[in-house]
Formats: structure tokens, sequence, C-alpha cells
């Protein structure tokens, strides 16, 4: 298609006035021979508009307000013929119209597009998917809404109307306005990424946006053990009658210890994931929250106190139940009643599992994989971590095994 006209004419309709006084902005697009007119969803005061520049004269809030928004229109418009253009097919100034309005009859929107993923994914939970990772999903749309209400106010927004520039602003908005993490962020960007490819993949968008877009980099965080004096001293940790709260949160990280559960199995696993052997040694048998894996491993005597101390008939789970954030304050406190230097989390507690209570204990790799519930031993190998008691008992045992043999020039 050869174009030999197109242009786009902003003017005021002066005739229907609202009760302020004000009149509609109107637009109309002209590509050859083919026009069609279309309502800027705007209205200014007659007695500033400059029909030959079609903005407002002047430097009134009025004035820099509409002329800001009368930007980002024409801008659509150019962006939405640039991409007619760029699909080497004949169109008119009605297509042009519908695919920057993003027309919810001939467009699928971007947060339509992520509402379907999102229940897809929804419905997978149970199955193939973990609740949490809907939820990073569902945070994800949240921000989304929220952004293009403030940047475009719009309650959505076409595929057709993307820019390159989008993604960079949103992940501002995530890290700067939101205030959230990096990684968080990174998940965000992630998703959105995946909407704009599905998208793509299915014909609702005519390129794949945001394919060349670089997430940022992920800090690479080496998982943290305590070290056997800091186990030591929370273990052996007196702490008063009256601090209750203290002394559950100083038994579930022991637990997650002697055991490696995450805080999300701990506070769900029952008396039905208790499974005795051949010999009648105890076993926790569980599918993990985070990925369904299956996670097996022997119960030590020091993890079975933990269970019979907590034990109540009424109460389904193995110990009460307390929530993440009052835990992570614990463990902050707990430190301090302890004076350990290092940073107390839950989750130490299933680091510590995998470097001091197996691999110093000469357990394999590869079983300490299945008794964490891992998808691959590439995760296992950062947990667990060769702490200089295990580097040189393995020296040790080098050396005794290699006495005997005899270098050969």
């Amino acid at each position: 298609m050869k174009i030999e006209k197109f242009k786009v004419l902003l003017y005021l309709k002066k005739t229907r006035p609202d009760k302020s006084g004000k009149a509609p902005i109107m637009g109309r697009i002209t590509i050859n021979r083919s026009m069609v007119q279309f309502s800027c969803k705007l209205s200014c005061t007659p007695d500033l508009w400059n029909p030959r520049e079609s903005r407002l004269n002047g430097k009134s809030n009025e004035t820099v307000e509409v002329n800001a928004k009368l930007d980002k229109l024409l801008l659509s418009i150019h962006a939405a013929f640039d991409t007619l253009v760029g699909r080497k097919r004949d169109f008119n100034a009605e297509e042009v119209k519908n695919l920057f309005q993003g027309s919810l009859e001939t467009q699928m929107t971007l947060l339509a597009m992520t509402d379907i993923i999102c229940e897809e994914l929804r419905k997978r939970i149970g199955i193939d998917r973990a609740k949490g990772t809907y939820l990073t999903y569902f945070y994800t749309r949240r921000t989304l809404a929220e952004f293009i209400q403030k940047k475009f106010h719009s309650k959505d927004i076409a595929f057709g109307q993307l820019t390159e520039q989008f993604i960079h602003d949103y992940q501002s908005f995530v890290v700067d306005d939101k205030g959230l993490a990096i990684e968080t962020c990174r998940h965000y960007l992630a998703i959105i990424k995946k909407v704009c490819r599905t998208a793509y993949k299915e014909g609702y968008a005519d390129k794949c946006f945001f394919a060349h877009f670089s997430l940022p980099k992920q800090e690479e965080k080496t998982p943290k053990a305590l070290s056997r004096e800091s186990f030591e001293k929370i273990r052996d940790l007196v702490i008063p009658e009256h601090r209750s709260s203290h002394t559950l949160a100083r038994d579930l990280f022991l637990f997650a210890c002697y055991t490696g559960t995450s805080y999300a199995d701990v506070v769900s696993v029952t008396r039905d994931n208790l499974f005795t052997d051949d010999e009648g040694s105890l076993w926790l048998k569980y599918c993990r929250k985070k990925n369904e894996l299956q996670a097996c491993v022997k119960l030590l005597p020091e993890a079975l106190e933990l269970i019979e101390k907590y034990n109540d008939d009424i109460r389904p789970t193995f110990f009460p139940m307390l929530y993440h954030p009052n835990l992570r304050r614990l463990m902050k406190s707990l430190a301090v009643l302890a004076d350990i230097k290092e940073d107390l989390t839950y989750h130490a507690g299933r680091h510590s599992f995998a470097s001091l209570i197996t691999l110093e204990a000469g357990v394999p790799i590869e079983t300490i994989c299945k008794m964490l519930g891992h998808s691959n031993l590439q995760t296992t190998q950062r947990y667990a971590k060769v702490t200089p008691k295990k580097l040189f008992e393995d020296m040790d045992k080098y050396i005794e095994a290699t006495k005997d043999l005899k270098l050969v020039l």
C-alpha cells in the first residue's frame, strides 16, 4: 500500500460546550482518501485553543495538563500507524483509530491477556504449580493495573499501544514508587515478558514486545548456614518461661536444623506425613509447597522430642501456628539473646541441616538432595557448604586411602 497522505488534525467542537463552558477536543485521521473522526476525551476553555498549533496557549495548569495528554495521544496514533505499515498490507483510517484506541472488540489488551494466564495458572495449583507461584502472578497483575492507571489514566492498554519505553517505566514504578526489591521486580518483569510472548504466539500482538529487554541481573546469594558454635548457642539457650513465643520460634528453628523443612512446610506437616520403616524408625515424608516435589528424611531423636513436646490431639499440625512476620521478628530477638553475630533467619536452619547435620556426618550429597526435596543436584550443592571440619576429614580419608600407592616416574 502506497501512503500518499497521512494527517492527524485536532480541532475544537465549540458548538457543544459542557456545563462549565469548556468545549470538547476532537480529532480526525486522514489516510489517502479514507477519513475517520474520534473524540480525544478531553475538553478545554475555548479562548485557550490555538487552532493553528492544535494546542492550548499559555502556561496555566489546564494548558500544561491538556497539552501533555495531547502529546501522548499523538504519539499513540503515530505508533499505531507505524505498526500497521509494518504489517505490509492495506489499511485505512478506521483501523488506525481502532488500534490506537485499543478497542476491546478488535484488540486483546495487556491486562486481559494477563488475566487469562493467571486463571490458567490458578487452575493448576496443587497439580503442577504451587500457590506461591500464582501469588507472584497476582501481584504482578495488580501493580501493572496501578501503573497503567497512573501513566495512561486508563483501566487497560492494548498491545498496539505498547512501546519499548513501557517496560522501563514500569520497572521504575515498581522499584521507586512502590519501593519493592529489585529481585521482586525481576519476577514481575519476567511475567510481563511471558504475557507479551504468549500474545505474540497466539496472534494477539504483531510483534513480540520486550523480547530484547534484559532483566535486571539476579543477585547471587550464597546460602548461609550457622557455624557449629552458633548452632550450639541457639540449641542450649535458656529462655525464660514467660517468653513462650521465643521458645516456640527456637524449637521451630531447631526442627528445621534437624529435618531441613522450610517454613511453608513445617507449619503444614501433620502426623499423616509420618511413616514407619521395617526397622521401626520414623520418617517424615511430604510434598514441598514450593515445587510439589517429595522430601523424605529420617527423623532424628531430637526432632522426635520436639514433635512430642508440642503434641496436641486437637491440633492437626505438629506445632502451633506462628505467622512468618512474627517468626522473623522473634528470630532476630533470639540472635541477640544467644549473642549470635550472624544473620539468624528461619531458612538458615534448612541450610544448617544440609551442611552441619548431614554433609559433615558423611551423608552423600545425592541423598541430601532427596531429603531436601530439590529438583536438581546443583541447588543442593549451593546449600551444602563444605566446612573446614568436613574438608579436613575428607583429606584424612584421602591420605589413608593413598598411603600404599607408589609413585612411578
